[in-house]
Formats: C-alpha cells, sequence, structure tokens
C-alpha cells in the first residue's frame, strides 16, 4: 500500500493573504465574525463566506441560497490552516447547494488559500453580536441548528473590532473589558518597540495607561497577539482614540534603529516572560 503523504507544519499559514491579523484573531479570539472572500477566475470567481464557526461545528457548508461559507475555529488540521481551509472550500464548491461538510479528514498536499482564492479581494471582516447570519435569507439549516443557535447567541462574548486601526478587537469577558489586537509587525521587531514605549511608561491606553495596561502577549499562527487590561466598564467606542495614539507611538519606535539600552533589554525580556504560543 502506498504511504500516504502528509502536508508539512506552516508557522504561519495566512502570510500573503489580504489581512493576515484578522484571519488569526477571527481563529482565536472573535466568537462571531465573518469576512469576504472570492476564489480565483480558475475556481469560478465564487464568493465566500469565512466565519469563525458553522453550525453543529461543522468545517464547510454549501448553504442552501448558494453561498459558500468556511469556518475557521477548527483546531485539529494538518499542520498547514491554509491547506486545511483550501481542501475544505475546494470540496464545498463542489457539493450541491444546502449540504455541510460534516466532518474534514486530513488533506494531502495540494493547493492552499493563497493559491485558490483572489488576494486582490479585501479581507473585510463584520463582527456579529450572535450567529443569527448561519440563516441569513431565511435558510434553513435543519431542526438541530435552532436550539444550538439559541444556546450559543445566549453566551457569547460581546466583541467589536476597533476602526481605528486595523485587526483590533474589545472584548467584555464576565465583569472585564480587555484588547486583543494582532499586529502584522515581525515579533522581535515589535517586542523591541514595546520595550521602548514599555520603559517610558507608555506602552499603555491612555494617559499612564488610565485606559488599560499591557499585560501579555499570545502567539498563533505566526502573529503576535498582544493583550490590554481595561478600566472597568470601557466601552469599545472609548478604545478608538487611545489605540490610535497607541499605534502611533509603536510605529515611531519601529522606525528606531540601533539595539536597546539597558533598561529596554530588562523591559524586553519581561515582555517575552509573559507570552505563550496557542497551537
Amino acid at each position: 500500500m502506498a504511504k500516504r503523504a502528509t502536508v508539512e507544519f506552516v508557522l504561519r499559514p495566512f502570510e500573503g493573504l489580504p489581512g493576515e491579523p484578522d484571519w488569526v484573531a477571527m481563529r482565536e479570539v472573535v466568537p462571531a465574525a465573518t469576512g469576504t472572500a472570492r476564489t480565483t477566475a480558475e475556481h469560478g470567481s465564487r464568493e465566500v463566506v469565512v466565519a469563525t464557526v458553522l453550525p453543529m461545528a461543522w468545517p464547510a457548508l454549501h448553504r442552501a441560497d448558494g453561498t459558500i461559507m468556511i469556518a475557521l475555529q477548527q483546531h485539529a488540521g494538518s499542520g498547514d490552516a491554509s491547506r486545511d481551509l483550501a481542501d475544505l472550500l475546494l470540496r464545498a464548491l463542489e457539493l450541491p447547494a444546502g449540504t455541510p461538510i460534516t466532518s474534514a479528514p486530513l488533506p494531502e498536499p495540494g493547493p492552499r488559500l493563497q493559491d485558490v482564492l483572489d488576494l486582490d479581494v479585501p479581507f473585510e471582516v463584520t463582527v456579529h453580536q450572535g450567529f443569527d447570519f448561519w440563516t441569513e435569507g431565511g435558510t434553513d439549516l435543519g431542526p438541530d441548528v435552532g436550539p444550538a443557535l439559541e444556546q450559543m447567541n445566549e453566551t457569547i462574548i460581546p466583541t467589536h473590532r476597533l476602526s481605528t486601526v486595523d485587526a483590533a478587537y474589545w472584548a467584555r469577558m464576565g465583569e472585564r473589558e480587555y484588547l486583543r489586537w494582532a499586529v502584522p509587525h515581525d515579533e522581535q521587531d515589535f517586542l523591541d518597540a514595546l520595550a521602548r514605549l514599555h520603559v517610558r511608561r507608555e506602552s499603555g491606553l491612555g494617559d499612564q495607561g488610565a485606559v488599560g495596561k499591557f499585560i501579555g502577549a499570545f502567539r498563533s499562527c505566526g502573529v503576535l497577539v498582544p493583550v490590554w487590561d481595561l478600566a472597568p466598564g470601557t466601552e469599545a467606542a472609548e478604545l478608538e482614540e487611545p489605540v490610535q495614539a497607541l499605534g502611533g507611538r509603536l510605529a515611531e519606535a519601529l522606525a528606531v534603529e540601533g539595539p536597546l539600552d539597558a533598561n529596554e533589554r530588562r523591559a524586553r525580556a519581561g515582555l517575552v516572560a509573559r507570552q505563550l504560543t496557542l497551537r
């Protein structure tokens, strides 16, 4: 029996796609959102809805109204999320309308999203405050979906995407609010820049971090996602100006050339100690 070919591990699977940090954020921290994509002419120039999750944890769906949907939040995979999703997308395109893909066997080597999607189409994200987008246009997904939809809508974490910077998401978890911001920069360069700001007490949000304090970061799909703990009761709209200001300070710090000084190196070591990697 011939040995099955395996897909090689890719640390940064969404690199090269429009809106790479948003792909990562939707995969890891956003409960309900959709993004826009389109297949290449070779694959029919079909509009695709990229979703955080789909009903019954389906990996993909060719909805009855003809909409092609793929779900980002899938934890089992080949080691290359881009290849996994491209395989699902191509399979969904071949299904009759109204048919879900209910399981996702590991694919063999083949085209990736970077090969299947039109890279000139922007990845425009819409955050939803529930999962009603599953049944948009009155689409009936079967008797089991209704109870699942109601349950998930009741337990969703309120989340908003900020407009003044890219891929930054406010979320309320219980009695606390957080900002999680997927950044497109090289990780080492970003940590150097953040260390420079941290020494000057400028790594927070607002004056002296009054709106939010940096508490750590996690890494997923090769992208760093810093996290700020916000002042209790902070609403998403209140973050727009402080986050934009922080973005400006980070841009200036990223442009600085030369090594860190002793204080900045110590600050950087502390920042690194607060990181973890999500697999």
